[in-house]
């Protein structure tokens, strides 16, 4: 028994048992198959891990090709296409199968999704079957590299205002693709600087004369190896990471493509030059076209999760090997300094590299030491919420991509994808960094992982969406309830409408009587419901956060709409108030994570995998209370009484869950070969 489990003994706790195959099934879910397949593909090609290490950075990027090409020959990277075409017809399986790739070297990875996530999707999502015979062929199997060029120097998430133009040439029934001024140079693009030979390039169209905003169309990179003429392609040069991936830079002087180089699926140019299209409003048509590309916001959402399953894999199961003081003296005693290699180690209980001393009583194991627990296990909880997120917003995904047309069922796919994919990669940044840290010096060193995974996946809270604009995109859904008029607002028109009839259905929606009168009929307690309330029951923990989403978005509705009033600039009232609209959206995706796992863990058979769904389920829910126990204290949710209860429950739950931990991260099943790390695992 570990350390303070008495407590948990005299309280009738029983410890269960894990069953590490089924809850491994159970996390793999129906796409079981699909993730053994990249598993196996992962550990055939493992040594790409020393070869990011050893090899320039041109061989790299050689290596990393030739491992997509044949991952593409498995059928692995193929499986969200139409199967006329090589495809496996299930965009489930494929964002099942981009996660589980994210387990292994995340050049690879990138390289995945620029060529099959981003170029293969938006020539199958934006264009039609000239496009589709023409290429998804070739693309499938990874013999047509492409691209996907839509961010520039001066625009990046600024997507409608891009520089670069496609003027259409009626007489020659050709577009002219023209980079004006290095504002409008493409900028990182992935498979840019050696090996794309087609682009899928978003450009401002424009037709007769007249804009028509952004559109999407395929334009030629290189011929036989060589850059064609009219295109200028410049190296990125070495990254922070990722650098088996060619990102380069693309300048248009006046390049000619044939009038079917528009991807046509929502617009299309007569030969004569006729601009038609089946949606006549552009911003909505801009907002349908950018939103069938959704899924690469799901996949990268994904793969901020499994990287987080890497690095907790290798902390928690370094803390149950390593050892640091005396047993006796637990973390009561003072740290130690040891040499090792040269440097002073000075971490004490909690990550330290020095090696234990080799007379004296057997010291204590990292992971029994309260400080060490509280670092890593409600990382732990957290990763498995946001895996039970990722299922839930995967399978919208999947239904809206299979047919579910309806609007609004694409809209509640696009916020959620964002929000997901925000709080899904800002996690696993921050895991990468305490769990690195947690293995003292030798998680320092580049064998042991964590160099490659902090270097490779920094980005993910930037590409495919900077977080913070995403956030504010999910705000937005809210603030407008996914009003039929969503995609025609720009930021300023969302403060108008806000400001007018929607701010009293917002306010009148989440009214704080209306919000207590639902959790009363829940929760015992009647007005003191948020005193009264079991801690551990999940009732009373959605209503946290269900109360603090609601109060928020109300409070943020009235600030709008005063700011308006007092005759202050929209733009400069939406500016006043962003830190509280990236507090609104942050809460709501967290409430929409515990909902997911709630849901798991109610779902799931009784036995000892439900137990400890349920602890995990009521460590992430009361760690998210802890972690923003100011704001509920301010509002009167949360008494200095509470709030101290709140954090003891945190620690026993730590506590309970230090014996299942190792169980817990062998069940998200990381290849061996993928974790490397002798000097962690041996």
């Amino acid at each position: 028994m570990a350390p303070d489990d008495t407590s948990a003994a005299a309280s009738g706790y029983v410890q269960p048992e894990i069953d590490v195959k089924a809850l491994a099934g159970l996390l793999d879910g129906e796409y079981a198959e699909i993730r053994d397949l990249v598993r196996t593909n992962l550990a055939a090609h493992s040594s790409v891990l020393e070869d990011a290490e050893r090899l320039g950075t041109d061989a790299f990027r050689e290596r990393v090709r030739d491992i997509v090409v044949e991952m593409a020959g498995t059928g692995q990277t193929g499986m969200g296409f139409p199967a006329a075409y090589g495809g496996g017809d299930d965009v489930g399986a494929s964002v099942a199968a981009f996660e589980t790739l994210a387990f292994g070297d995340l050049s690879v990875l990138v390289k995945v999704g620029v060529q099959f996530g981003l170029f293969g999707g938006a020539i199958l999502h934006l264009g039609t079957a000239r496009h589709h015979d023409a290429y998804l062929p070739d693309l499938i199997a990874g013999r047509l590299m492409g691209c996907f060029a839509m961010t520039e120097t001066g625009h990046g998430s600024n997507v409608q205002a891009l520089g670069t133009v496609a003027r259409y040439d009626a007489d020659a029934q050709e577009f002219v693709v023209t980079t004006e001024g290095d504002a409008a140079r493409k900028d990182y693009i992935g498979n840019a600087a050696r090996h794309g030979e087609l682009a899928v390039v978003f450009a401002q169209l424009e037709v007769g004369g007249e804009a028509r905003g952004v559109h999407a169309l395929l334009v030629p990179l290189r011929s036989g190896g060589e850059v064609v003429p009219g295109v200028e392609i410049e190296d990125d040069g070495r990254k922070m990471g990722l650098n088996g991936v060619d990102n380069g830079r693309i300048r248009f002087r006046g390049l000619r493509v044939p009038r079917e180089a528009l991807l046509n699926r929502f617009a299309d140019v007569t030969p004569d030059g006729t601009y038609v299209s089946s949606i006549d409003n552009p911003n909505r048509r801009f907002f349908t076209m950018v939103g069938t590309l959704v899924q690469g916001r799901v996949c990268v959402g994904g793969a901020g999760v499994s990287v987080a399953k890497v690095a907790l894999t290798l902390a928690v199961k370094y803390a149950v090997r390593r050892r640091q003081f005396e047993a006796s003296r637990g973390s009561a005693s003072a740290p130690s300094t040891s040499s090792t290699s040269g440097t002073s180690d000075t971490s004490g209980a909690s990550g330290a590299s020095g090696a234990s001393g080799a007379s004296g009583p057997e010291e204590q194991l990292l992971l029994d030491y309260g400080l060490h627990q509280r670092r890593l296990l409600p990382l732990l909880a957290r990763t498995y919420a946001l895996h039970f997120a990722q299922d839930t917003v995967r399978g919208q995904l999947h239904d809206v991509f299979s047919g579910d047309d309806d609007p609004q069922a694409r809209r509640r796919l696009e916020s959620r994808a964002a929000g997901t994919k925000a709080l899904g990669t800002w996690h696993a940044t921050r895991t990468v960094q305490e769990c690195r840290e947690a293995c003292g010096g030798a998680g320092y060193l580049a064998v042991n992982r964590f160099a490659a995974l902090k270097a490779d996946s920094d980005v993910f809270t930037t590409f495919e969406g900077d977080n913070h604009v995403l956030l504010q995109l999910v705000a937005k859904g809210l603030l407008t309830d996914h009003a039929s008029e969503f995609e025609d607002l720009d930021q300023l028109g969302m403060v108008r409408y806000v400001t007018g009839l929607a701010v009293e259905t917002v306010i009148e929606k989440t009214s704080a009587h209306k919000l207590l009168e639902r959790v009363r009929d829940l929760l015992p307690g009647g007005d003191e419901w948020d005193r009264e309330a079991g801690l551990l029951d999940s009732e009373y923990q959605l209503a946290m956060l269900r109360y603090r989403e609601e109060h928020m978005l109300a409070g943020l509705a009235r600030r709008l709409k005063a700011g308006v009033d007092r005759g202050r600039d929209p733009g400069a009232v939406f500016s006043r108030v962003q830190d509280h609209v990236i507090a609104l959206a942050r809460a709501h995706v967290e409430r929409l994570v515990l909902e997911s796992f709630v849901d798991a863990s109610k779902a799931h058979p009784d036995g000892g995998n439900k137990v400890a769904l349920g602890l995990l389920c009521d460590l992430f829910a009361l760690s998210t209370i802890e972690a923003d126990r100011a704001w509920f204290m301010e509002h009167g949710r949360l008494t200095v009484q509470r709030s101290k209860a709140i954090s003891r429950e945190v620690n026993d739950l730590c506590r309970k869950i230090r014996p299942l931990a190792v169980d817990l991260v062998d069940a998200w099943a990381v290849p061996p070969r993928m974790l490397r790390a002798p000097d962690l695992l041996a």
